[in-house]
């Protein structure tokens, strides 16, 4: 056992140094491993079986809404970059640029795809012509580079995989339903599949995305106080379509420009994952996002028939859920360390004395308890428990959200909170982007949304003092 306890002790305490954690848990869960090149990491199986789940659940929800999967080059020339100037210039310092084509100098410059909004653009306007064709409703599953200057696994890289869904609409007031629902799809997928409450709100136009008319964020607070942005959806209104010429002959046969939207979410909503559920032992995975679900450990193996069953179990609940037999050679105790720091959500222990009496013996990874059940009921009893589980951890995670989110009408108030409990803080804004720029001076805190669910805390700006417009949600974010 000696071995098993240095094994989760070799993880940093979250409380002692939570970026060393998070380090921790990603190496050694073995989620990704560094690469040789800089700011870029390589996705182990067990990360990328995550990504797989959360891809395949989000894309069936897009499909339900009528979205098409396309795919764009991975290139973008200079010159259609440079048609939307707003967007150019909002993401010129991160862009990567290919030069040569083998030994020779290209005649233009090729961008390696930050987003893909122009090359959809250049695309949609060669495709809609009339109000039939309209809305197009495509989505992209790819890799976009950003050169990040400091980079941390799955939450910032030079290179990341995403979703990009890019829609056109004839009218402003379809472009902003469909900005709207993607942003609700985005929120229901984060609270039922992973867990993870969020605040749905607005970015004010300081944070907004380049080129956007209005940028909408889900918003959540990880375990050390940080707000996490894990997911956008913009409104791009007509901006794109007049730059690029978009534009269809309308019913009352008029030529008329077309609206847009794009919507995104990344990799680093494994980060959300690890960060917002994780513990001192290493991950915790819901059980709807985890690659196993299950992990027999056979007790006593080498005794006859002790194998068997496991294999037995695992041929009868692989119908029902993720199931994995761990039928090596290393010490009992050894695997349950194992799989409690991989976030498995349940282990099932399996022996002599279990076989004699027809039970298994369950244990929840969240919160350790232990369950005797019948092998009889297995099949009727695990997905009870891993529904209970699903929930337990998103009841757990909007408790400690709630616990950390605070009200602030001083700006002296807000920095107290920051730097001794961080949250998330409500305060009253005037709308003036000086005080936004004062209060991110001052305490490396940003405006993170502008909620939906106003509500009327006071009636002055936390900075100036001036007559408030609105509430926002303020903190500092990864």
């Amino acid at each position: 056992m000696a071995q098993d306890k240095k094994l989760v002790e070799s993880i940093t305490s979250m409380n002692d140094d939570f970026s060393q954690w998070y380090t921790d848990v990603v190496r050694k869960a073995d989620l990704m491993a560094y690469s040789s090149v800089k700011g870029c990491m390589i996705i182990r199986p067990y990360g990328y079986a995550i990504w797989e789940l959360i891809q395949k659940e989000l894309d069936r929800r897009f499909k339900e809404t009528g979205h098409e999967n396309v795919y764009m080059p991975m290139f973008i020339p200079e010159s259609l970059l440079q048609k939307e100037k707003e967007h150019v210039e909002g993401f010129a310092p991160e862009v990567a640029w290919v030069t040569h084509g083998g030994d020779e100098e290209l005649a233009e410059r090729l961008c390696v795809r930050p987003t893909s909004e122009t090359l959809f653009c250049d695309h949609y306007k060669d495709i809609i012509h009339s109000y039939r064709d309209l809305p197009k409703l495509y989505n992209q599953w790819c890799s976009v580079v950003r050169w990040e200057k400091t980079t941390r696994p799955f939450l910032r890289s030079s290179e990341f995989l995403w979703q990009e869904g890019h829609t056109v609409h004839a009218t402003p007031e379809e472009a902003q339903e469909e900005t709207i629902r993607m942003l609700n799809i985005y929120a229901s997928f984060c609270r039922d599949f992973l867990a993870i409450p969020v605040i749905k709100g607005q970015k004010t136009e300081k944070e907004k995305f380049a080129g956007a008319k209005a940028t909408y964020t889900i918003e959540s607070l990880m375990h050390d106080g940080k707000a996490l942005q894990s997911g956008t959806s913009h409104n791009f209104g007509d901006g794109f379509a007049r730059a690029f010429g978009i534009q269809y002959l309308d019913k009352d046969n008029q030529l008329k420009y077309a609206y847009q939207t794009s919507w995104g979410v990344s990799t680093r909503l494994i980060g959300a994952i690890i960060m917002v559920h994780g513990d001192d032992s290493g991950l915790i995975l819901p059980p709807k996002v985890a690659p196993i679900q299950l992990a027999i450990i056979p007790v006593q193996q080498h005794t006859p028939g002790v194998l068997d069953k496991a294999y037995e179990l695992r041929e009868r609940l692989s119908k029902i859920c993720r199931v994995k037999v761990d039928d090596s050679d290393k010490m009992p105790g050894w695997k349950f360390a194992e799989y409690e720091m991989r976030g498995v959500p349940l282990r099932l222990e399996v022996g002599p004395k279990d076989i004699q009496k027809n039970q298994v013996v369950l244990v929840k990874r969240e919160n350790r308890e232990k369950l005797f059940v019948s092998m009889n009921e297995l099949e009727e009893k695990l997905p009870l428990i891993f529904d209970d589980i699903q929930k337990s951890l998103y009841s757990k995670a909007l408790a400690h959200r709630e616990a950390r989110t605070f009200k602030a009408e001083t700006l002296d108030e807000m920095e107290s909170i920051l730097n001794t409990n961080p949250g998330f803080i409500k305060a009253m804004w005037c709308g003036d982007e000086e005080c936004e720029n004062a209060i991110k001076e001052r305490m490396a805190a940003t405006a993170r949304c502008i909620p939906f669910e106003q509500e009327k805390i006071g009636d002055k700006c936390v900075c100036c003092g001036k007559e408030a417009k609105q509430l926002v949600y303020w903190g500092r974010a990864y």
